[in-house]
């Protein structure tokens, strides 16, 4: 009895589901320095089949998608006031990824259905949390695309179309370029494996991105000691600016 039902599972099983991912990075811990100007990460892999390609379905396709860690966001609508610009309408996104990057084999909606794009959630749009928030302000959606449209701009969410490198349905690579303005976390790696527009294998990986140096040392510092960190910031201040005016009255005479 039980061996006829898990050979019903197996073939019960898409054919898909006997591709699997086999991937790697080039590293998977960044440390933020001083210096630290971004860095780059290959992503590749390769696919694991235990019977030849099915020749009955679509080619293959892959996703890679790099996030980094998510906090609520607050997003506001500047108004015209007396001649002024001031903020006159906000709302609070739940949660969005301080980084997000989507890299694909193909355009995303010739090779990724809307269905497995909800249940995965895949693009950009599908990854950010923004309950409620049209009970905050009409027009809600307007904040989300001014959200997207500002990350966008400052290289912080990406999509990548076209950039995933496959050769022979067998082997992928993919690069992506970590900007220099990073929140310091986890960043999850998450990998797709698609024919006919459904996901058939999935794996995640971590990288962890950390301060080191002095950029570790002021962190904490502000973390664990705000009052020394203020006195301190309070003295470096008046420091630079007693060295300047001094340096100025040098110039001049």
């Amino acid at each position: 009895m039980i061996r006829a039902l898990g050979l019903l599972l197996v073939l019960a099983l898409p054919a898909g589901a006997q591709e699997m991912i086999v991937a790697g990075m080039s590293q998977n811990r960044v440390s933020i320095t001083a210096d630290f100007d971004g860095s780059e990460i290959l992503i590749y892999g390769a696919v694991k089949r235990e019977t030849p390609a099915p020749d009955d379905r679509g080619p293959l396709e892959v996703i890679v998608t790099v996030e980094g860690p998510s906090t609520p966001v607050t997003v506001r609508r500047k108004a015209r006031v007396a001649g002024i610009w001031v903020n006159n309408v906000s709302v609070t996104v739940d949660s969005a990824p301080s980084f997000y990057a989507v890299a694909t084999t193909g355009p995303l909606n010739h090779i990724l259905s809307d269905t497995d794009n909800l249940r995965y959630g895949i693009t950009i749009e599908r990854v950010i949390r923004a309950v409620g928030i049209t009970e905050e302000a009409d027009r809600a959606g307007e904040f989300l695309l001014g959200l997207l449209r500002v990350r966008t701009n400052e290289g912080r969410y990406r999509v990548l179309q076209g950039k995933v490198e496959l050769t022979e349905e067998t082997l992928f690579r993919t690069d992506v370029i970590l900007p220099a303005n990073l929140t310091e976390g986890e960043y999850k790696v998450r990998l797709f494996l698609l024919r006919d527009k459904r996901v058939i294998a999935s794996q995640e990986r971590v990288i962890g991105v950390r301060k080191e140096g002095l950029e570790r040392f002021i962190f904490n510092l502000a973390q664990d000691q705000p009052l020394l960190y203020g006195l301190i910031s309070l003295v470096l201040a008046a420091v630079a600016g007693w060295g300047a005016s001094a340096a100025f009255r040098l110039v001049r005479t």
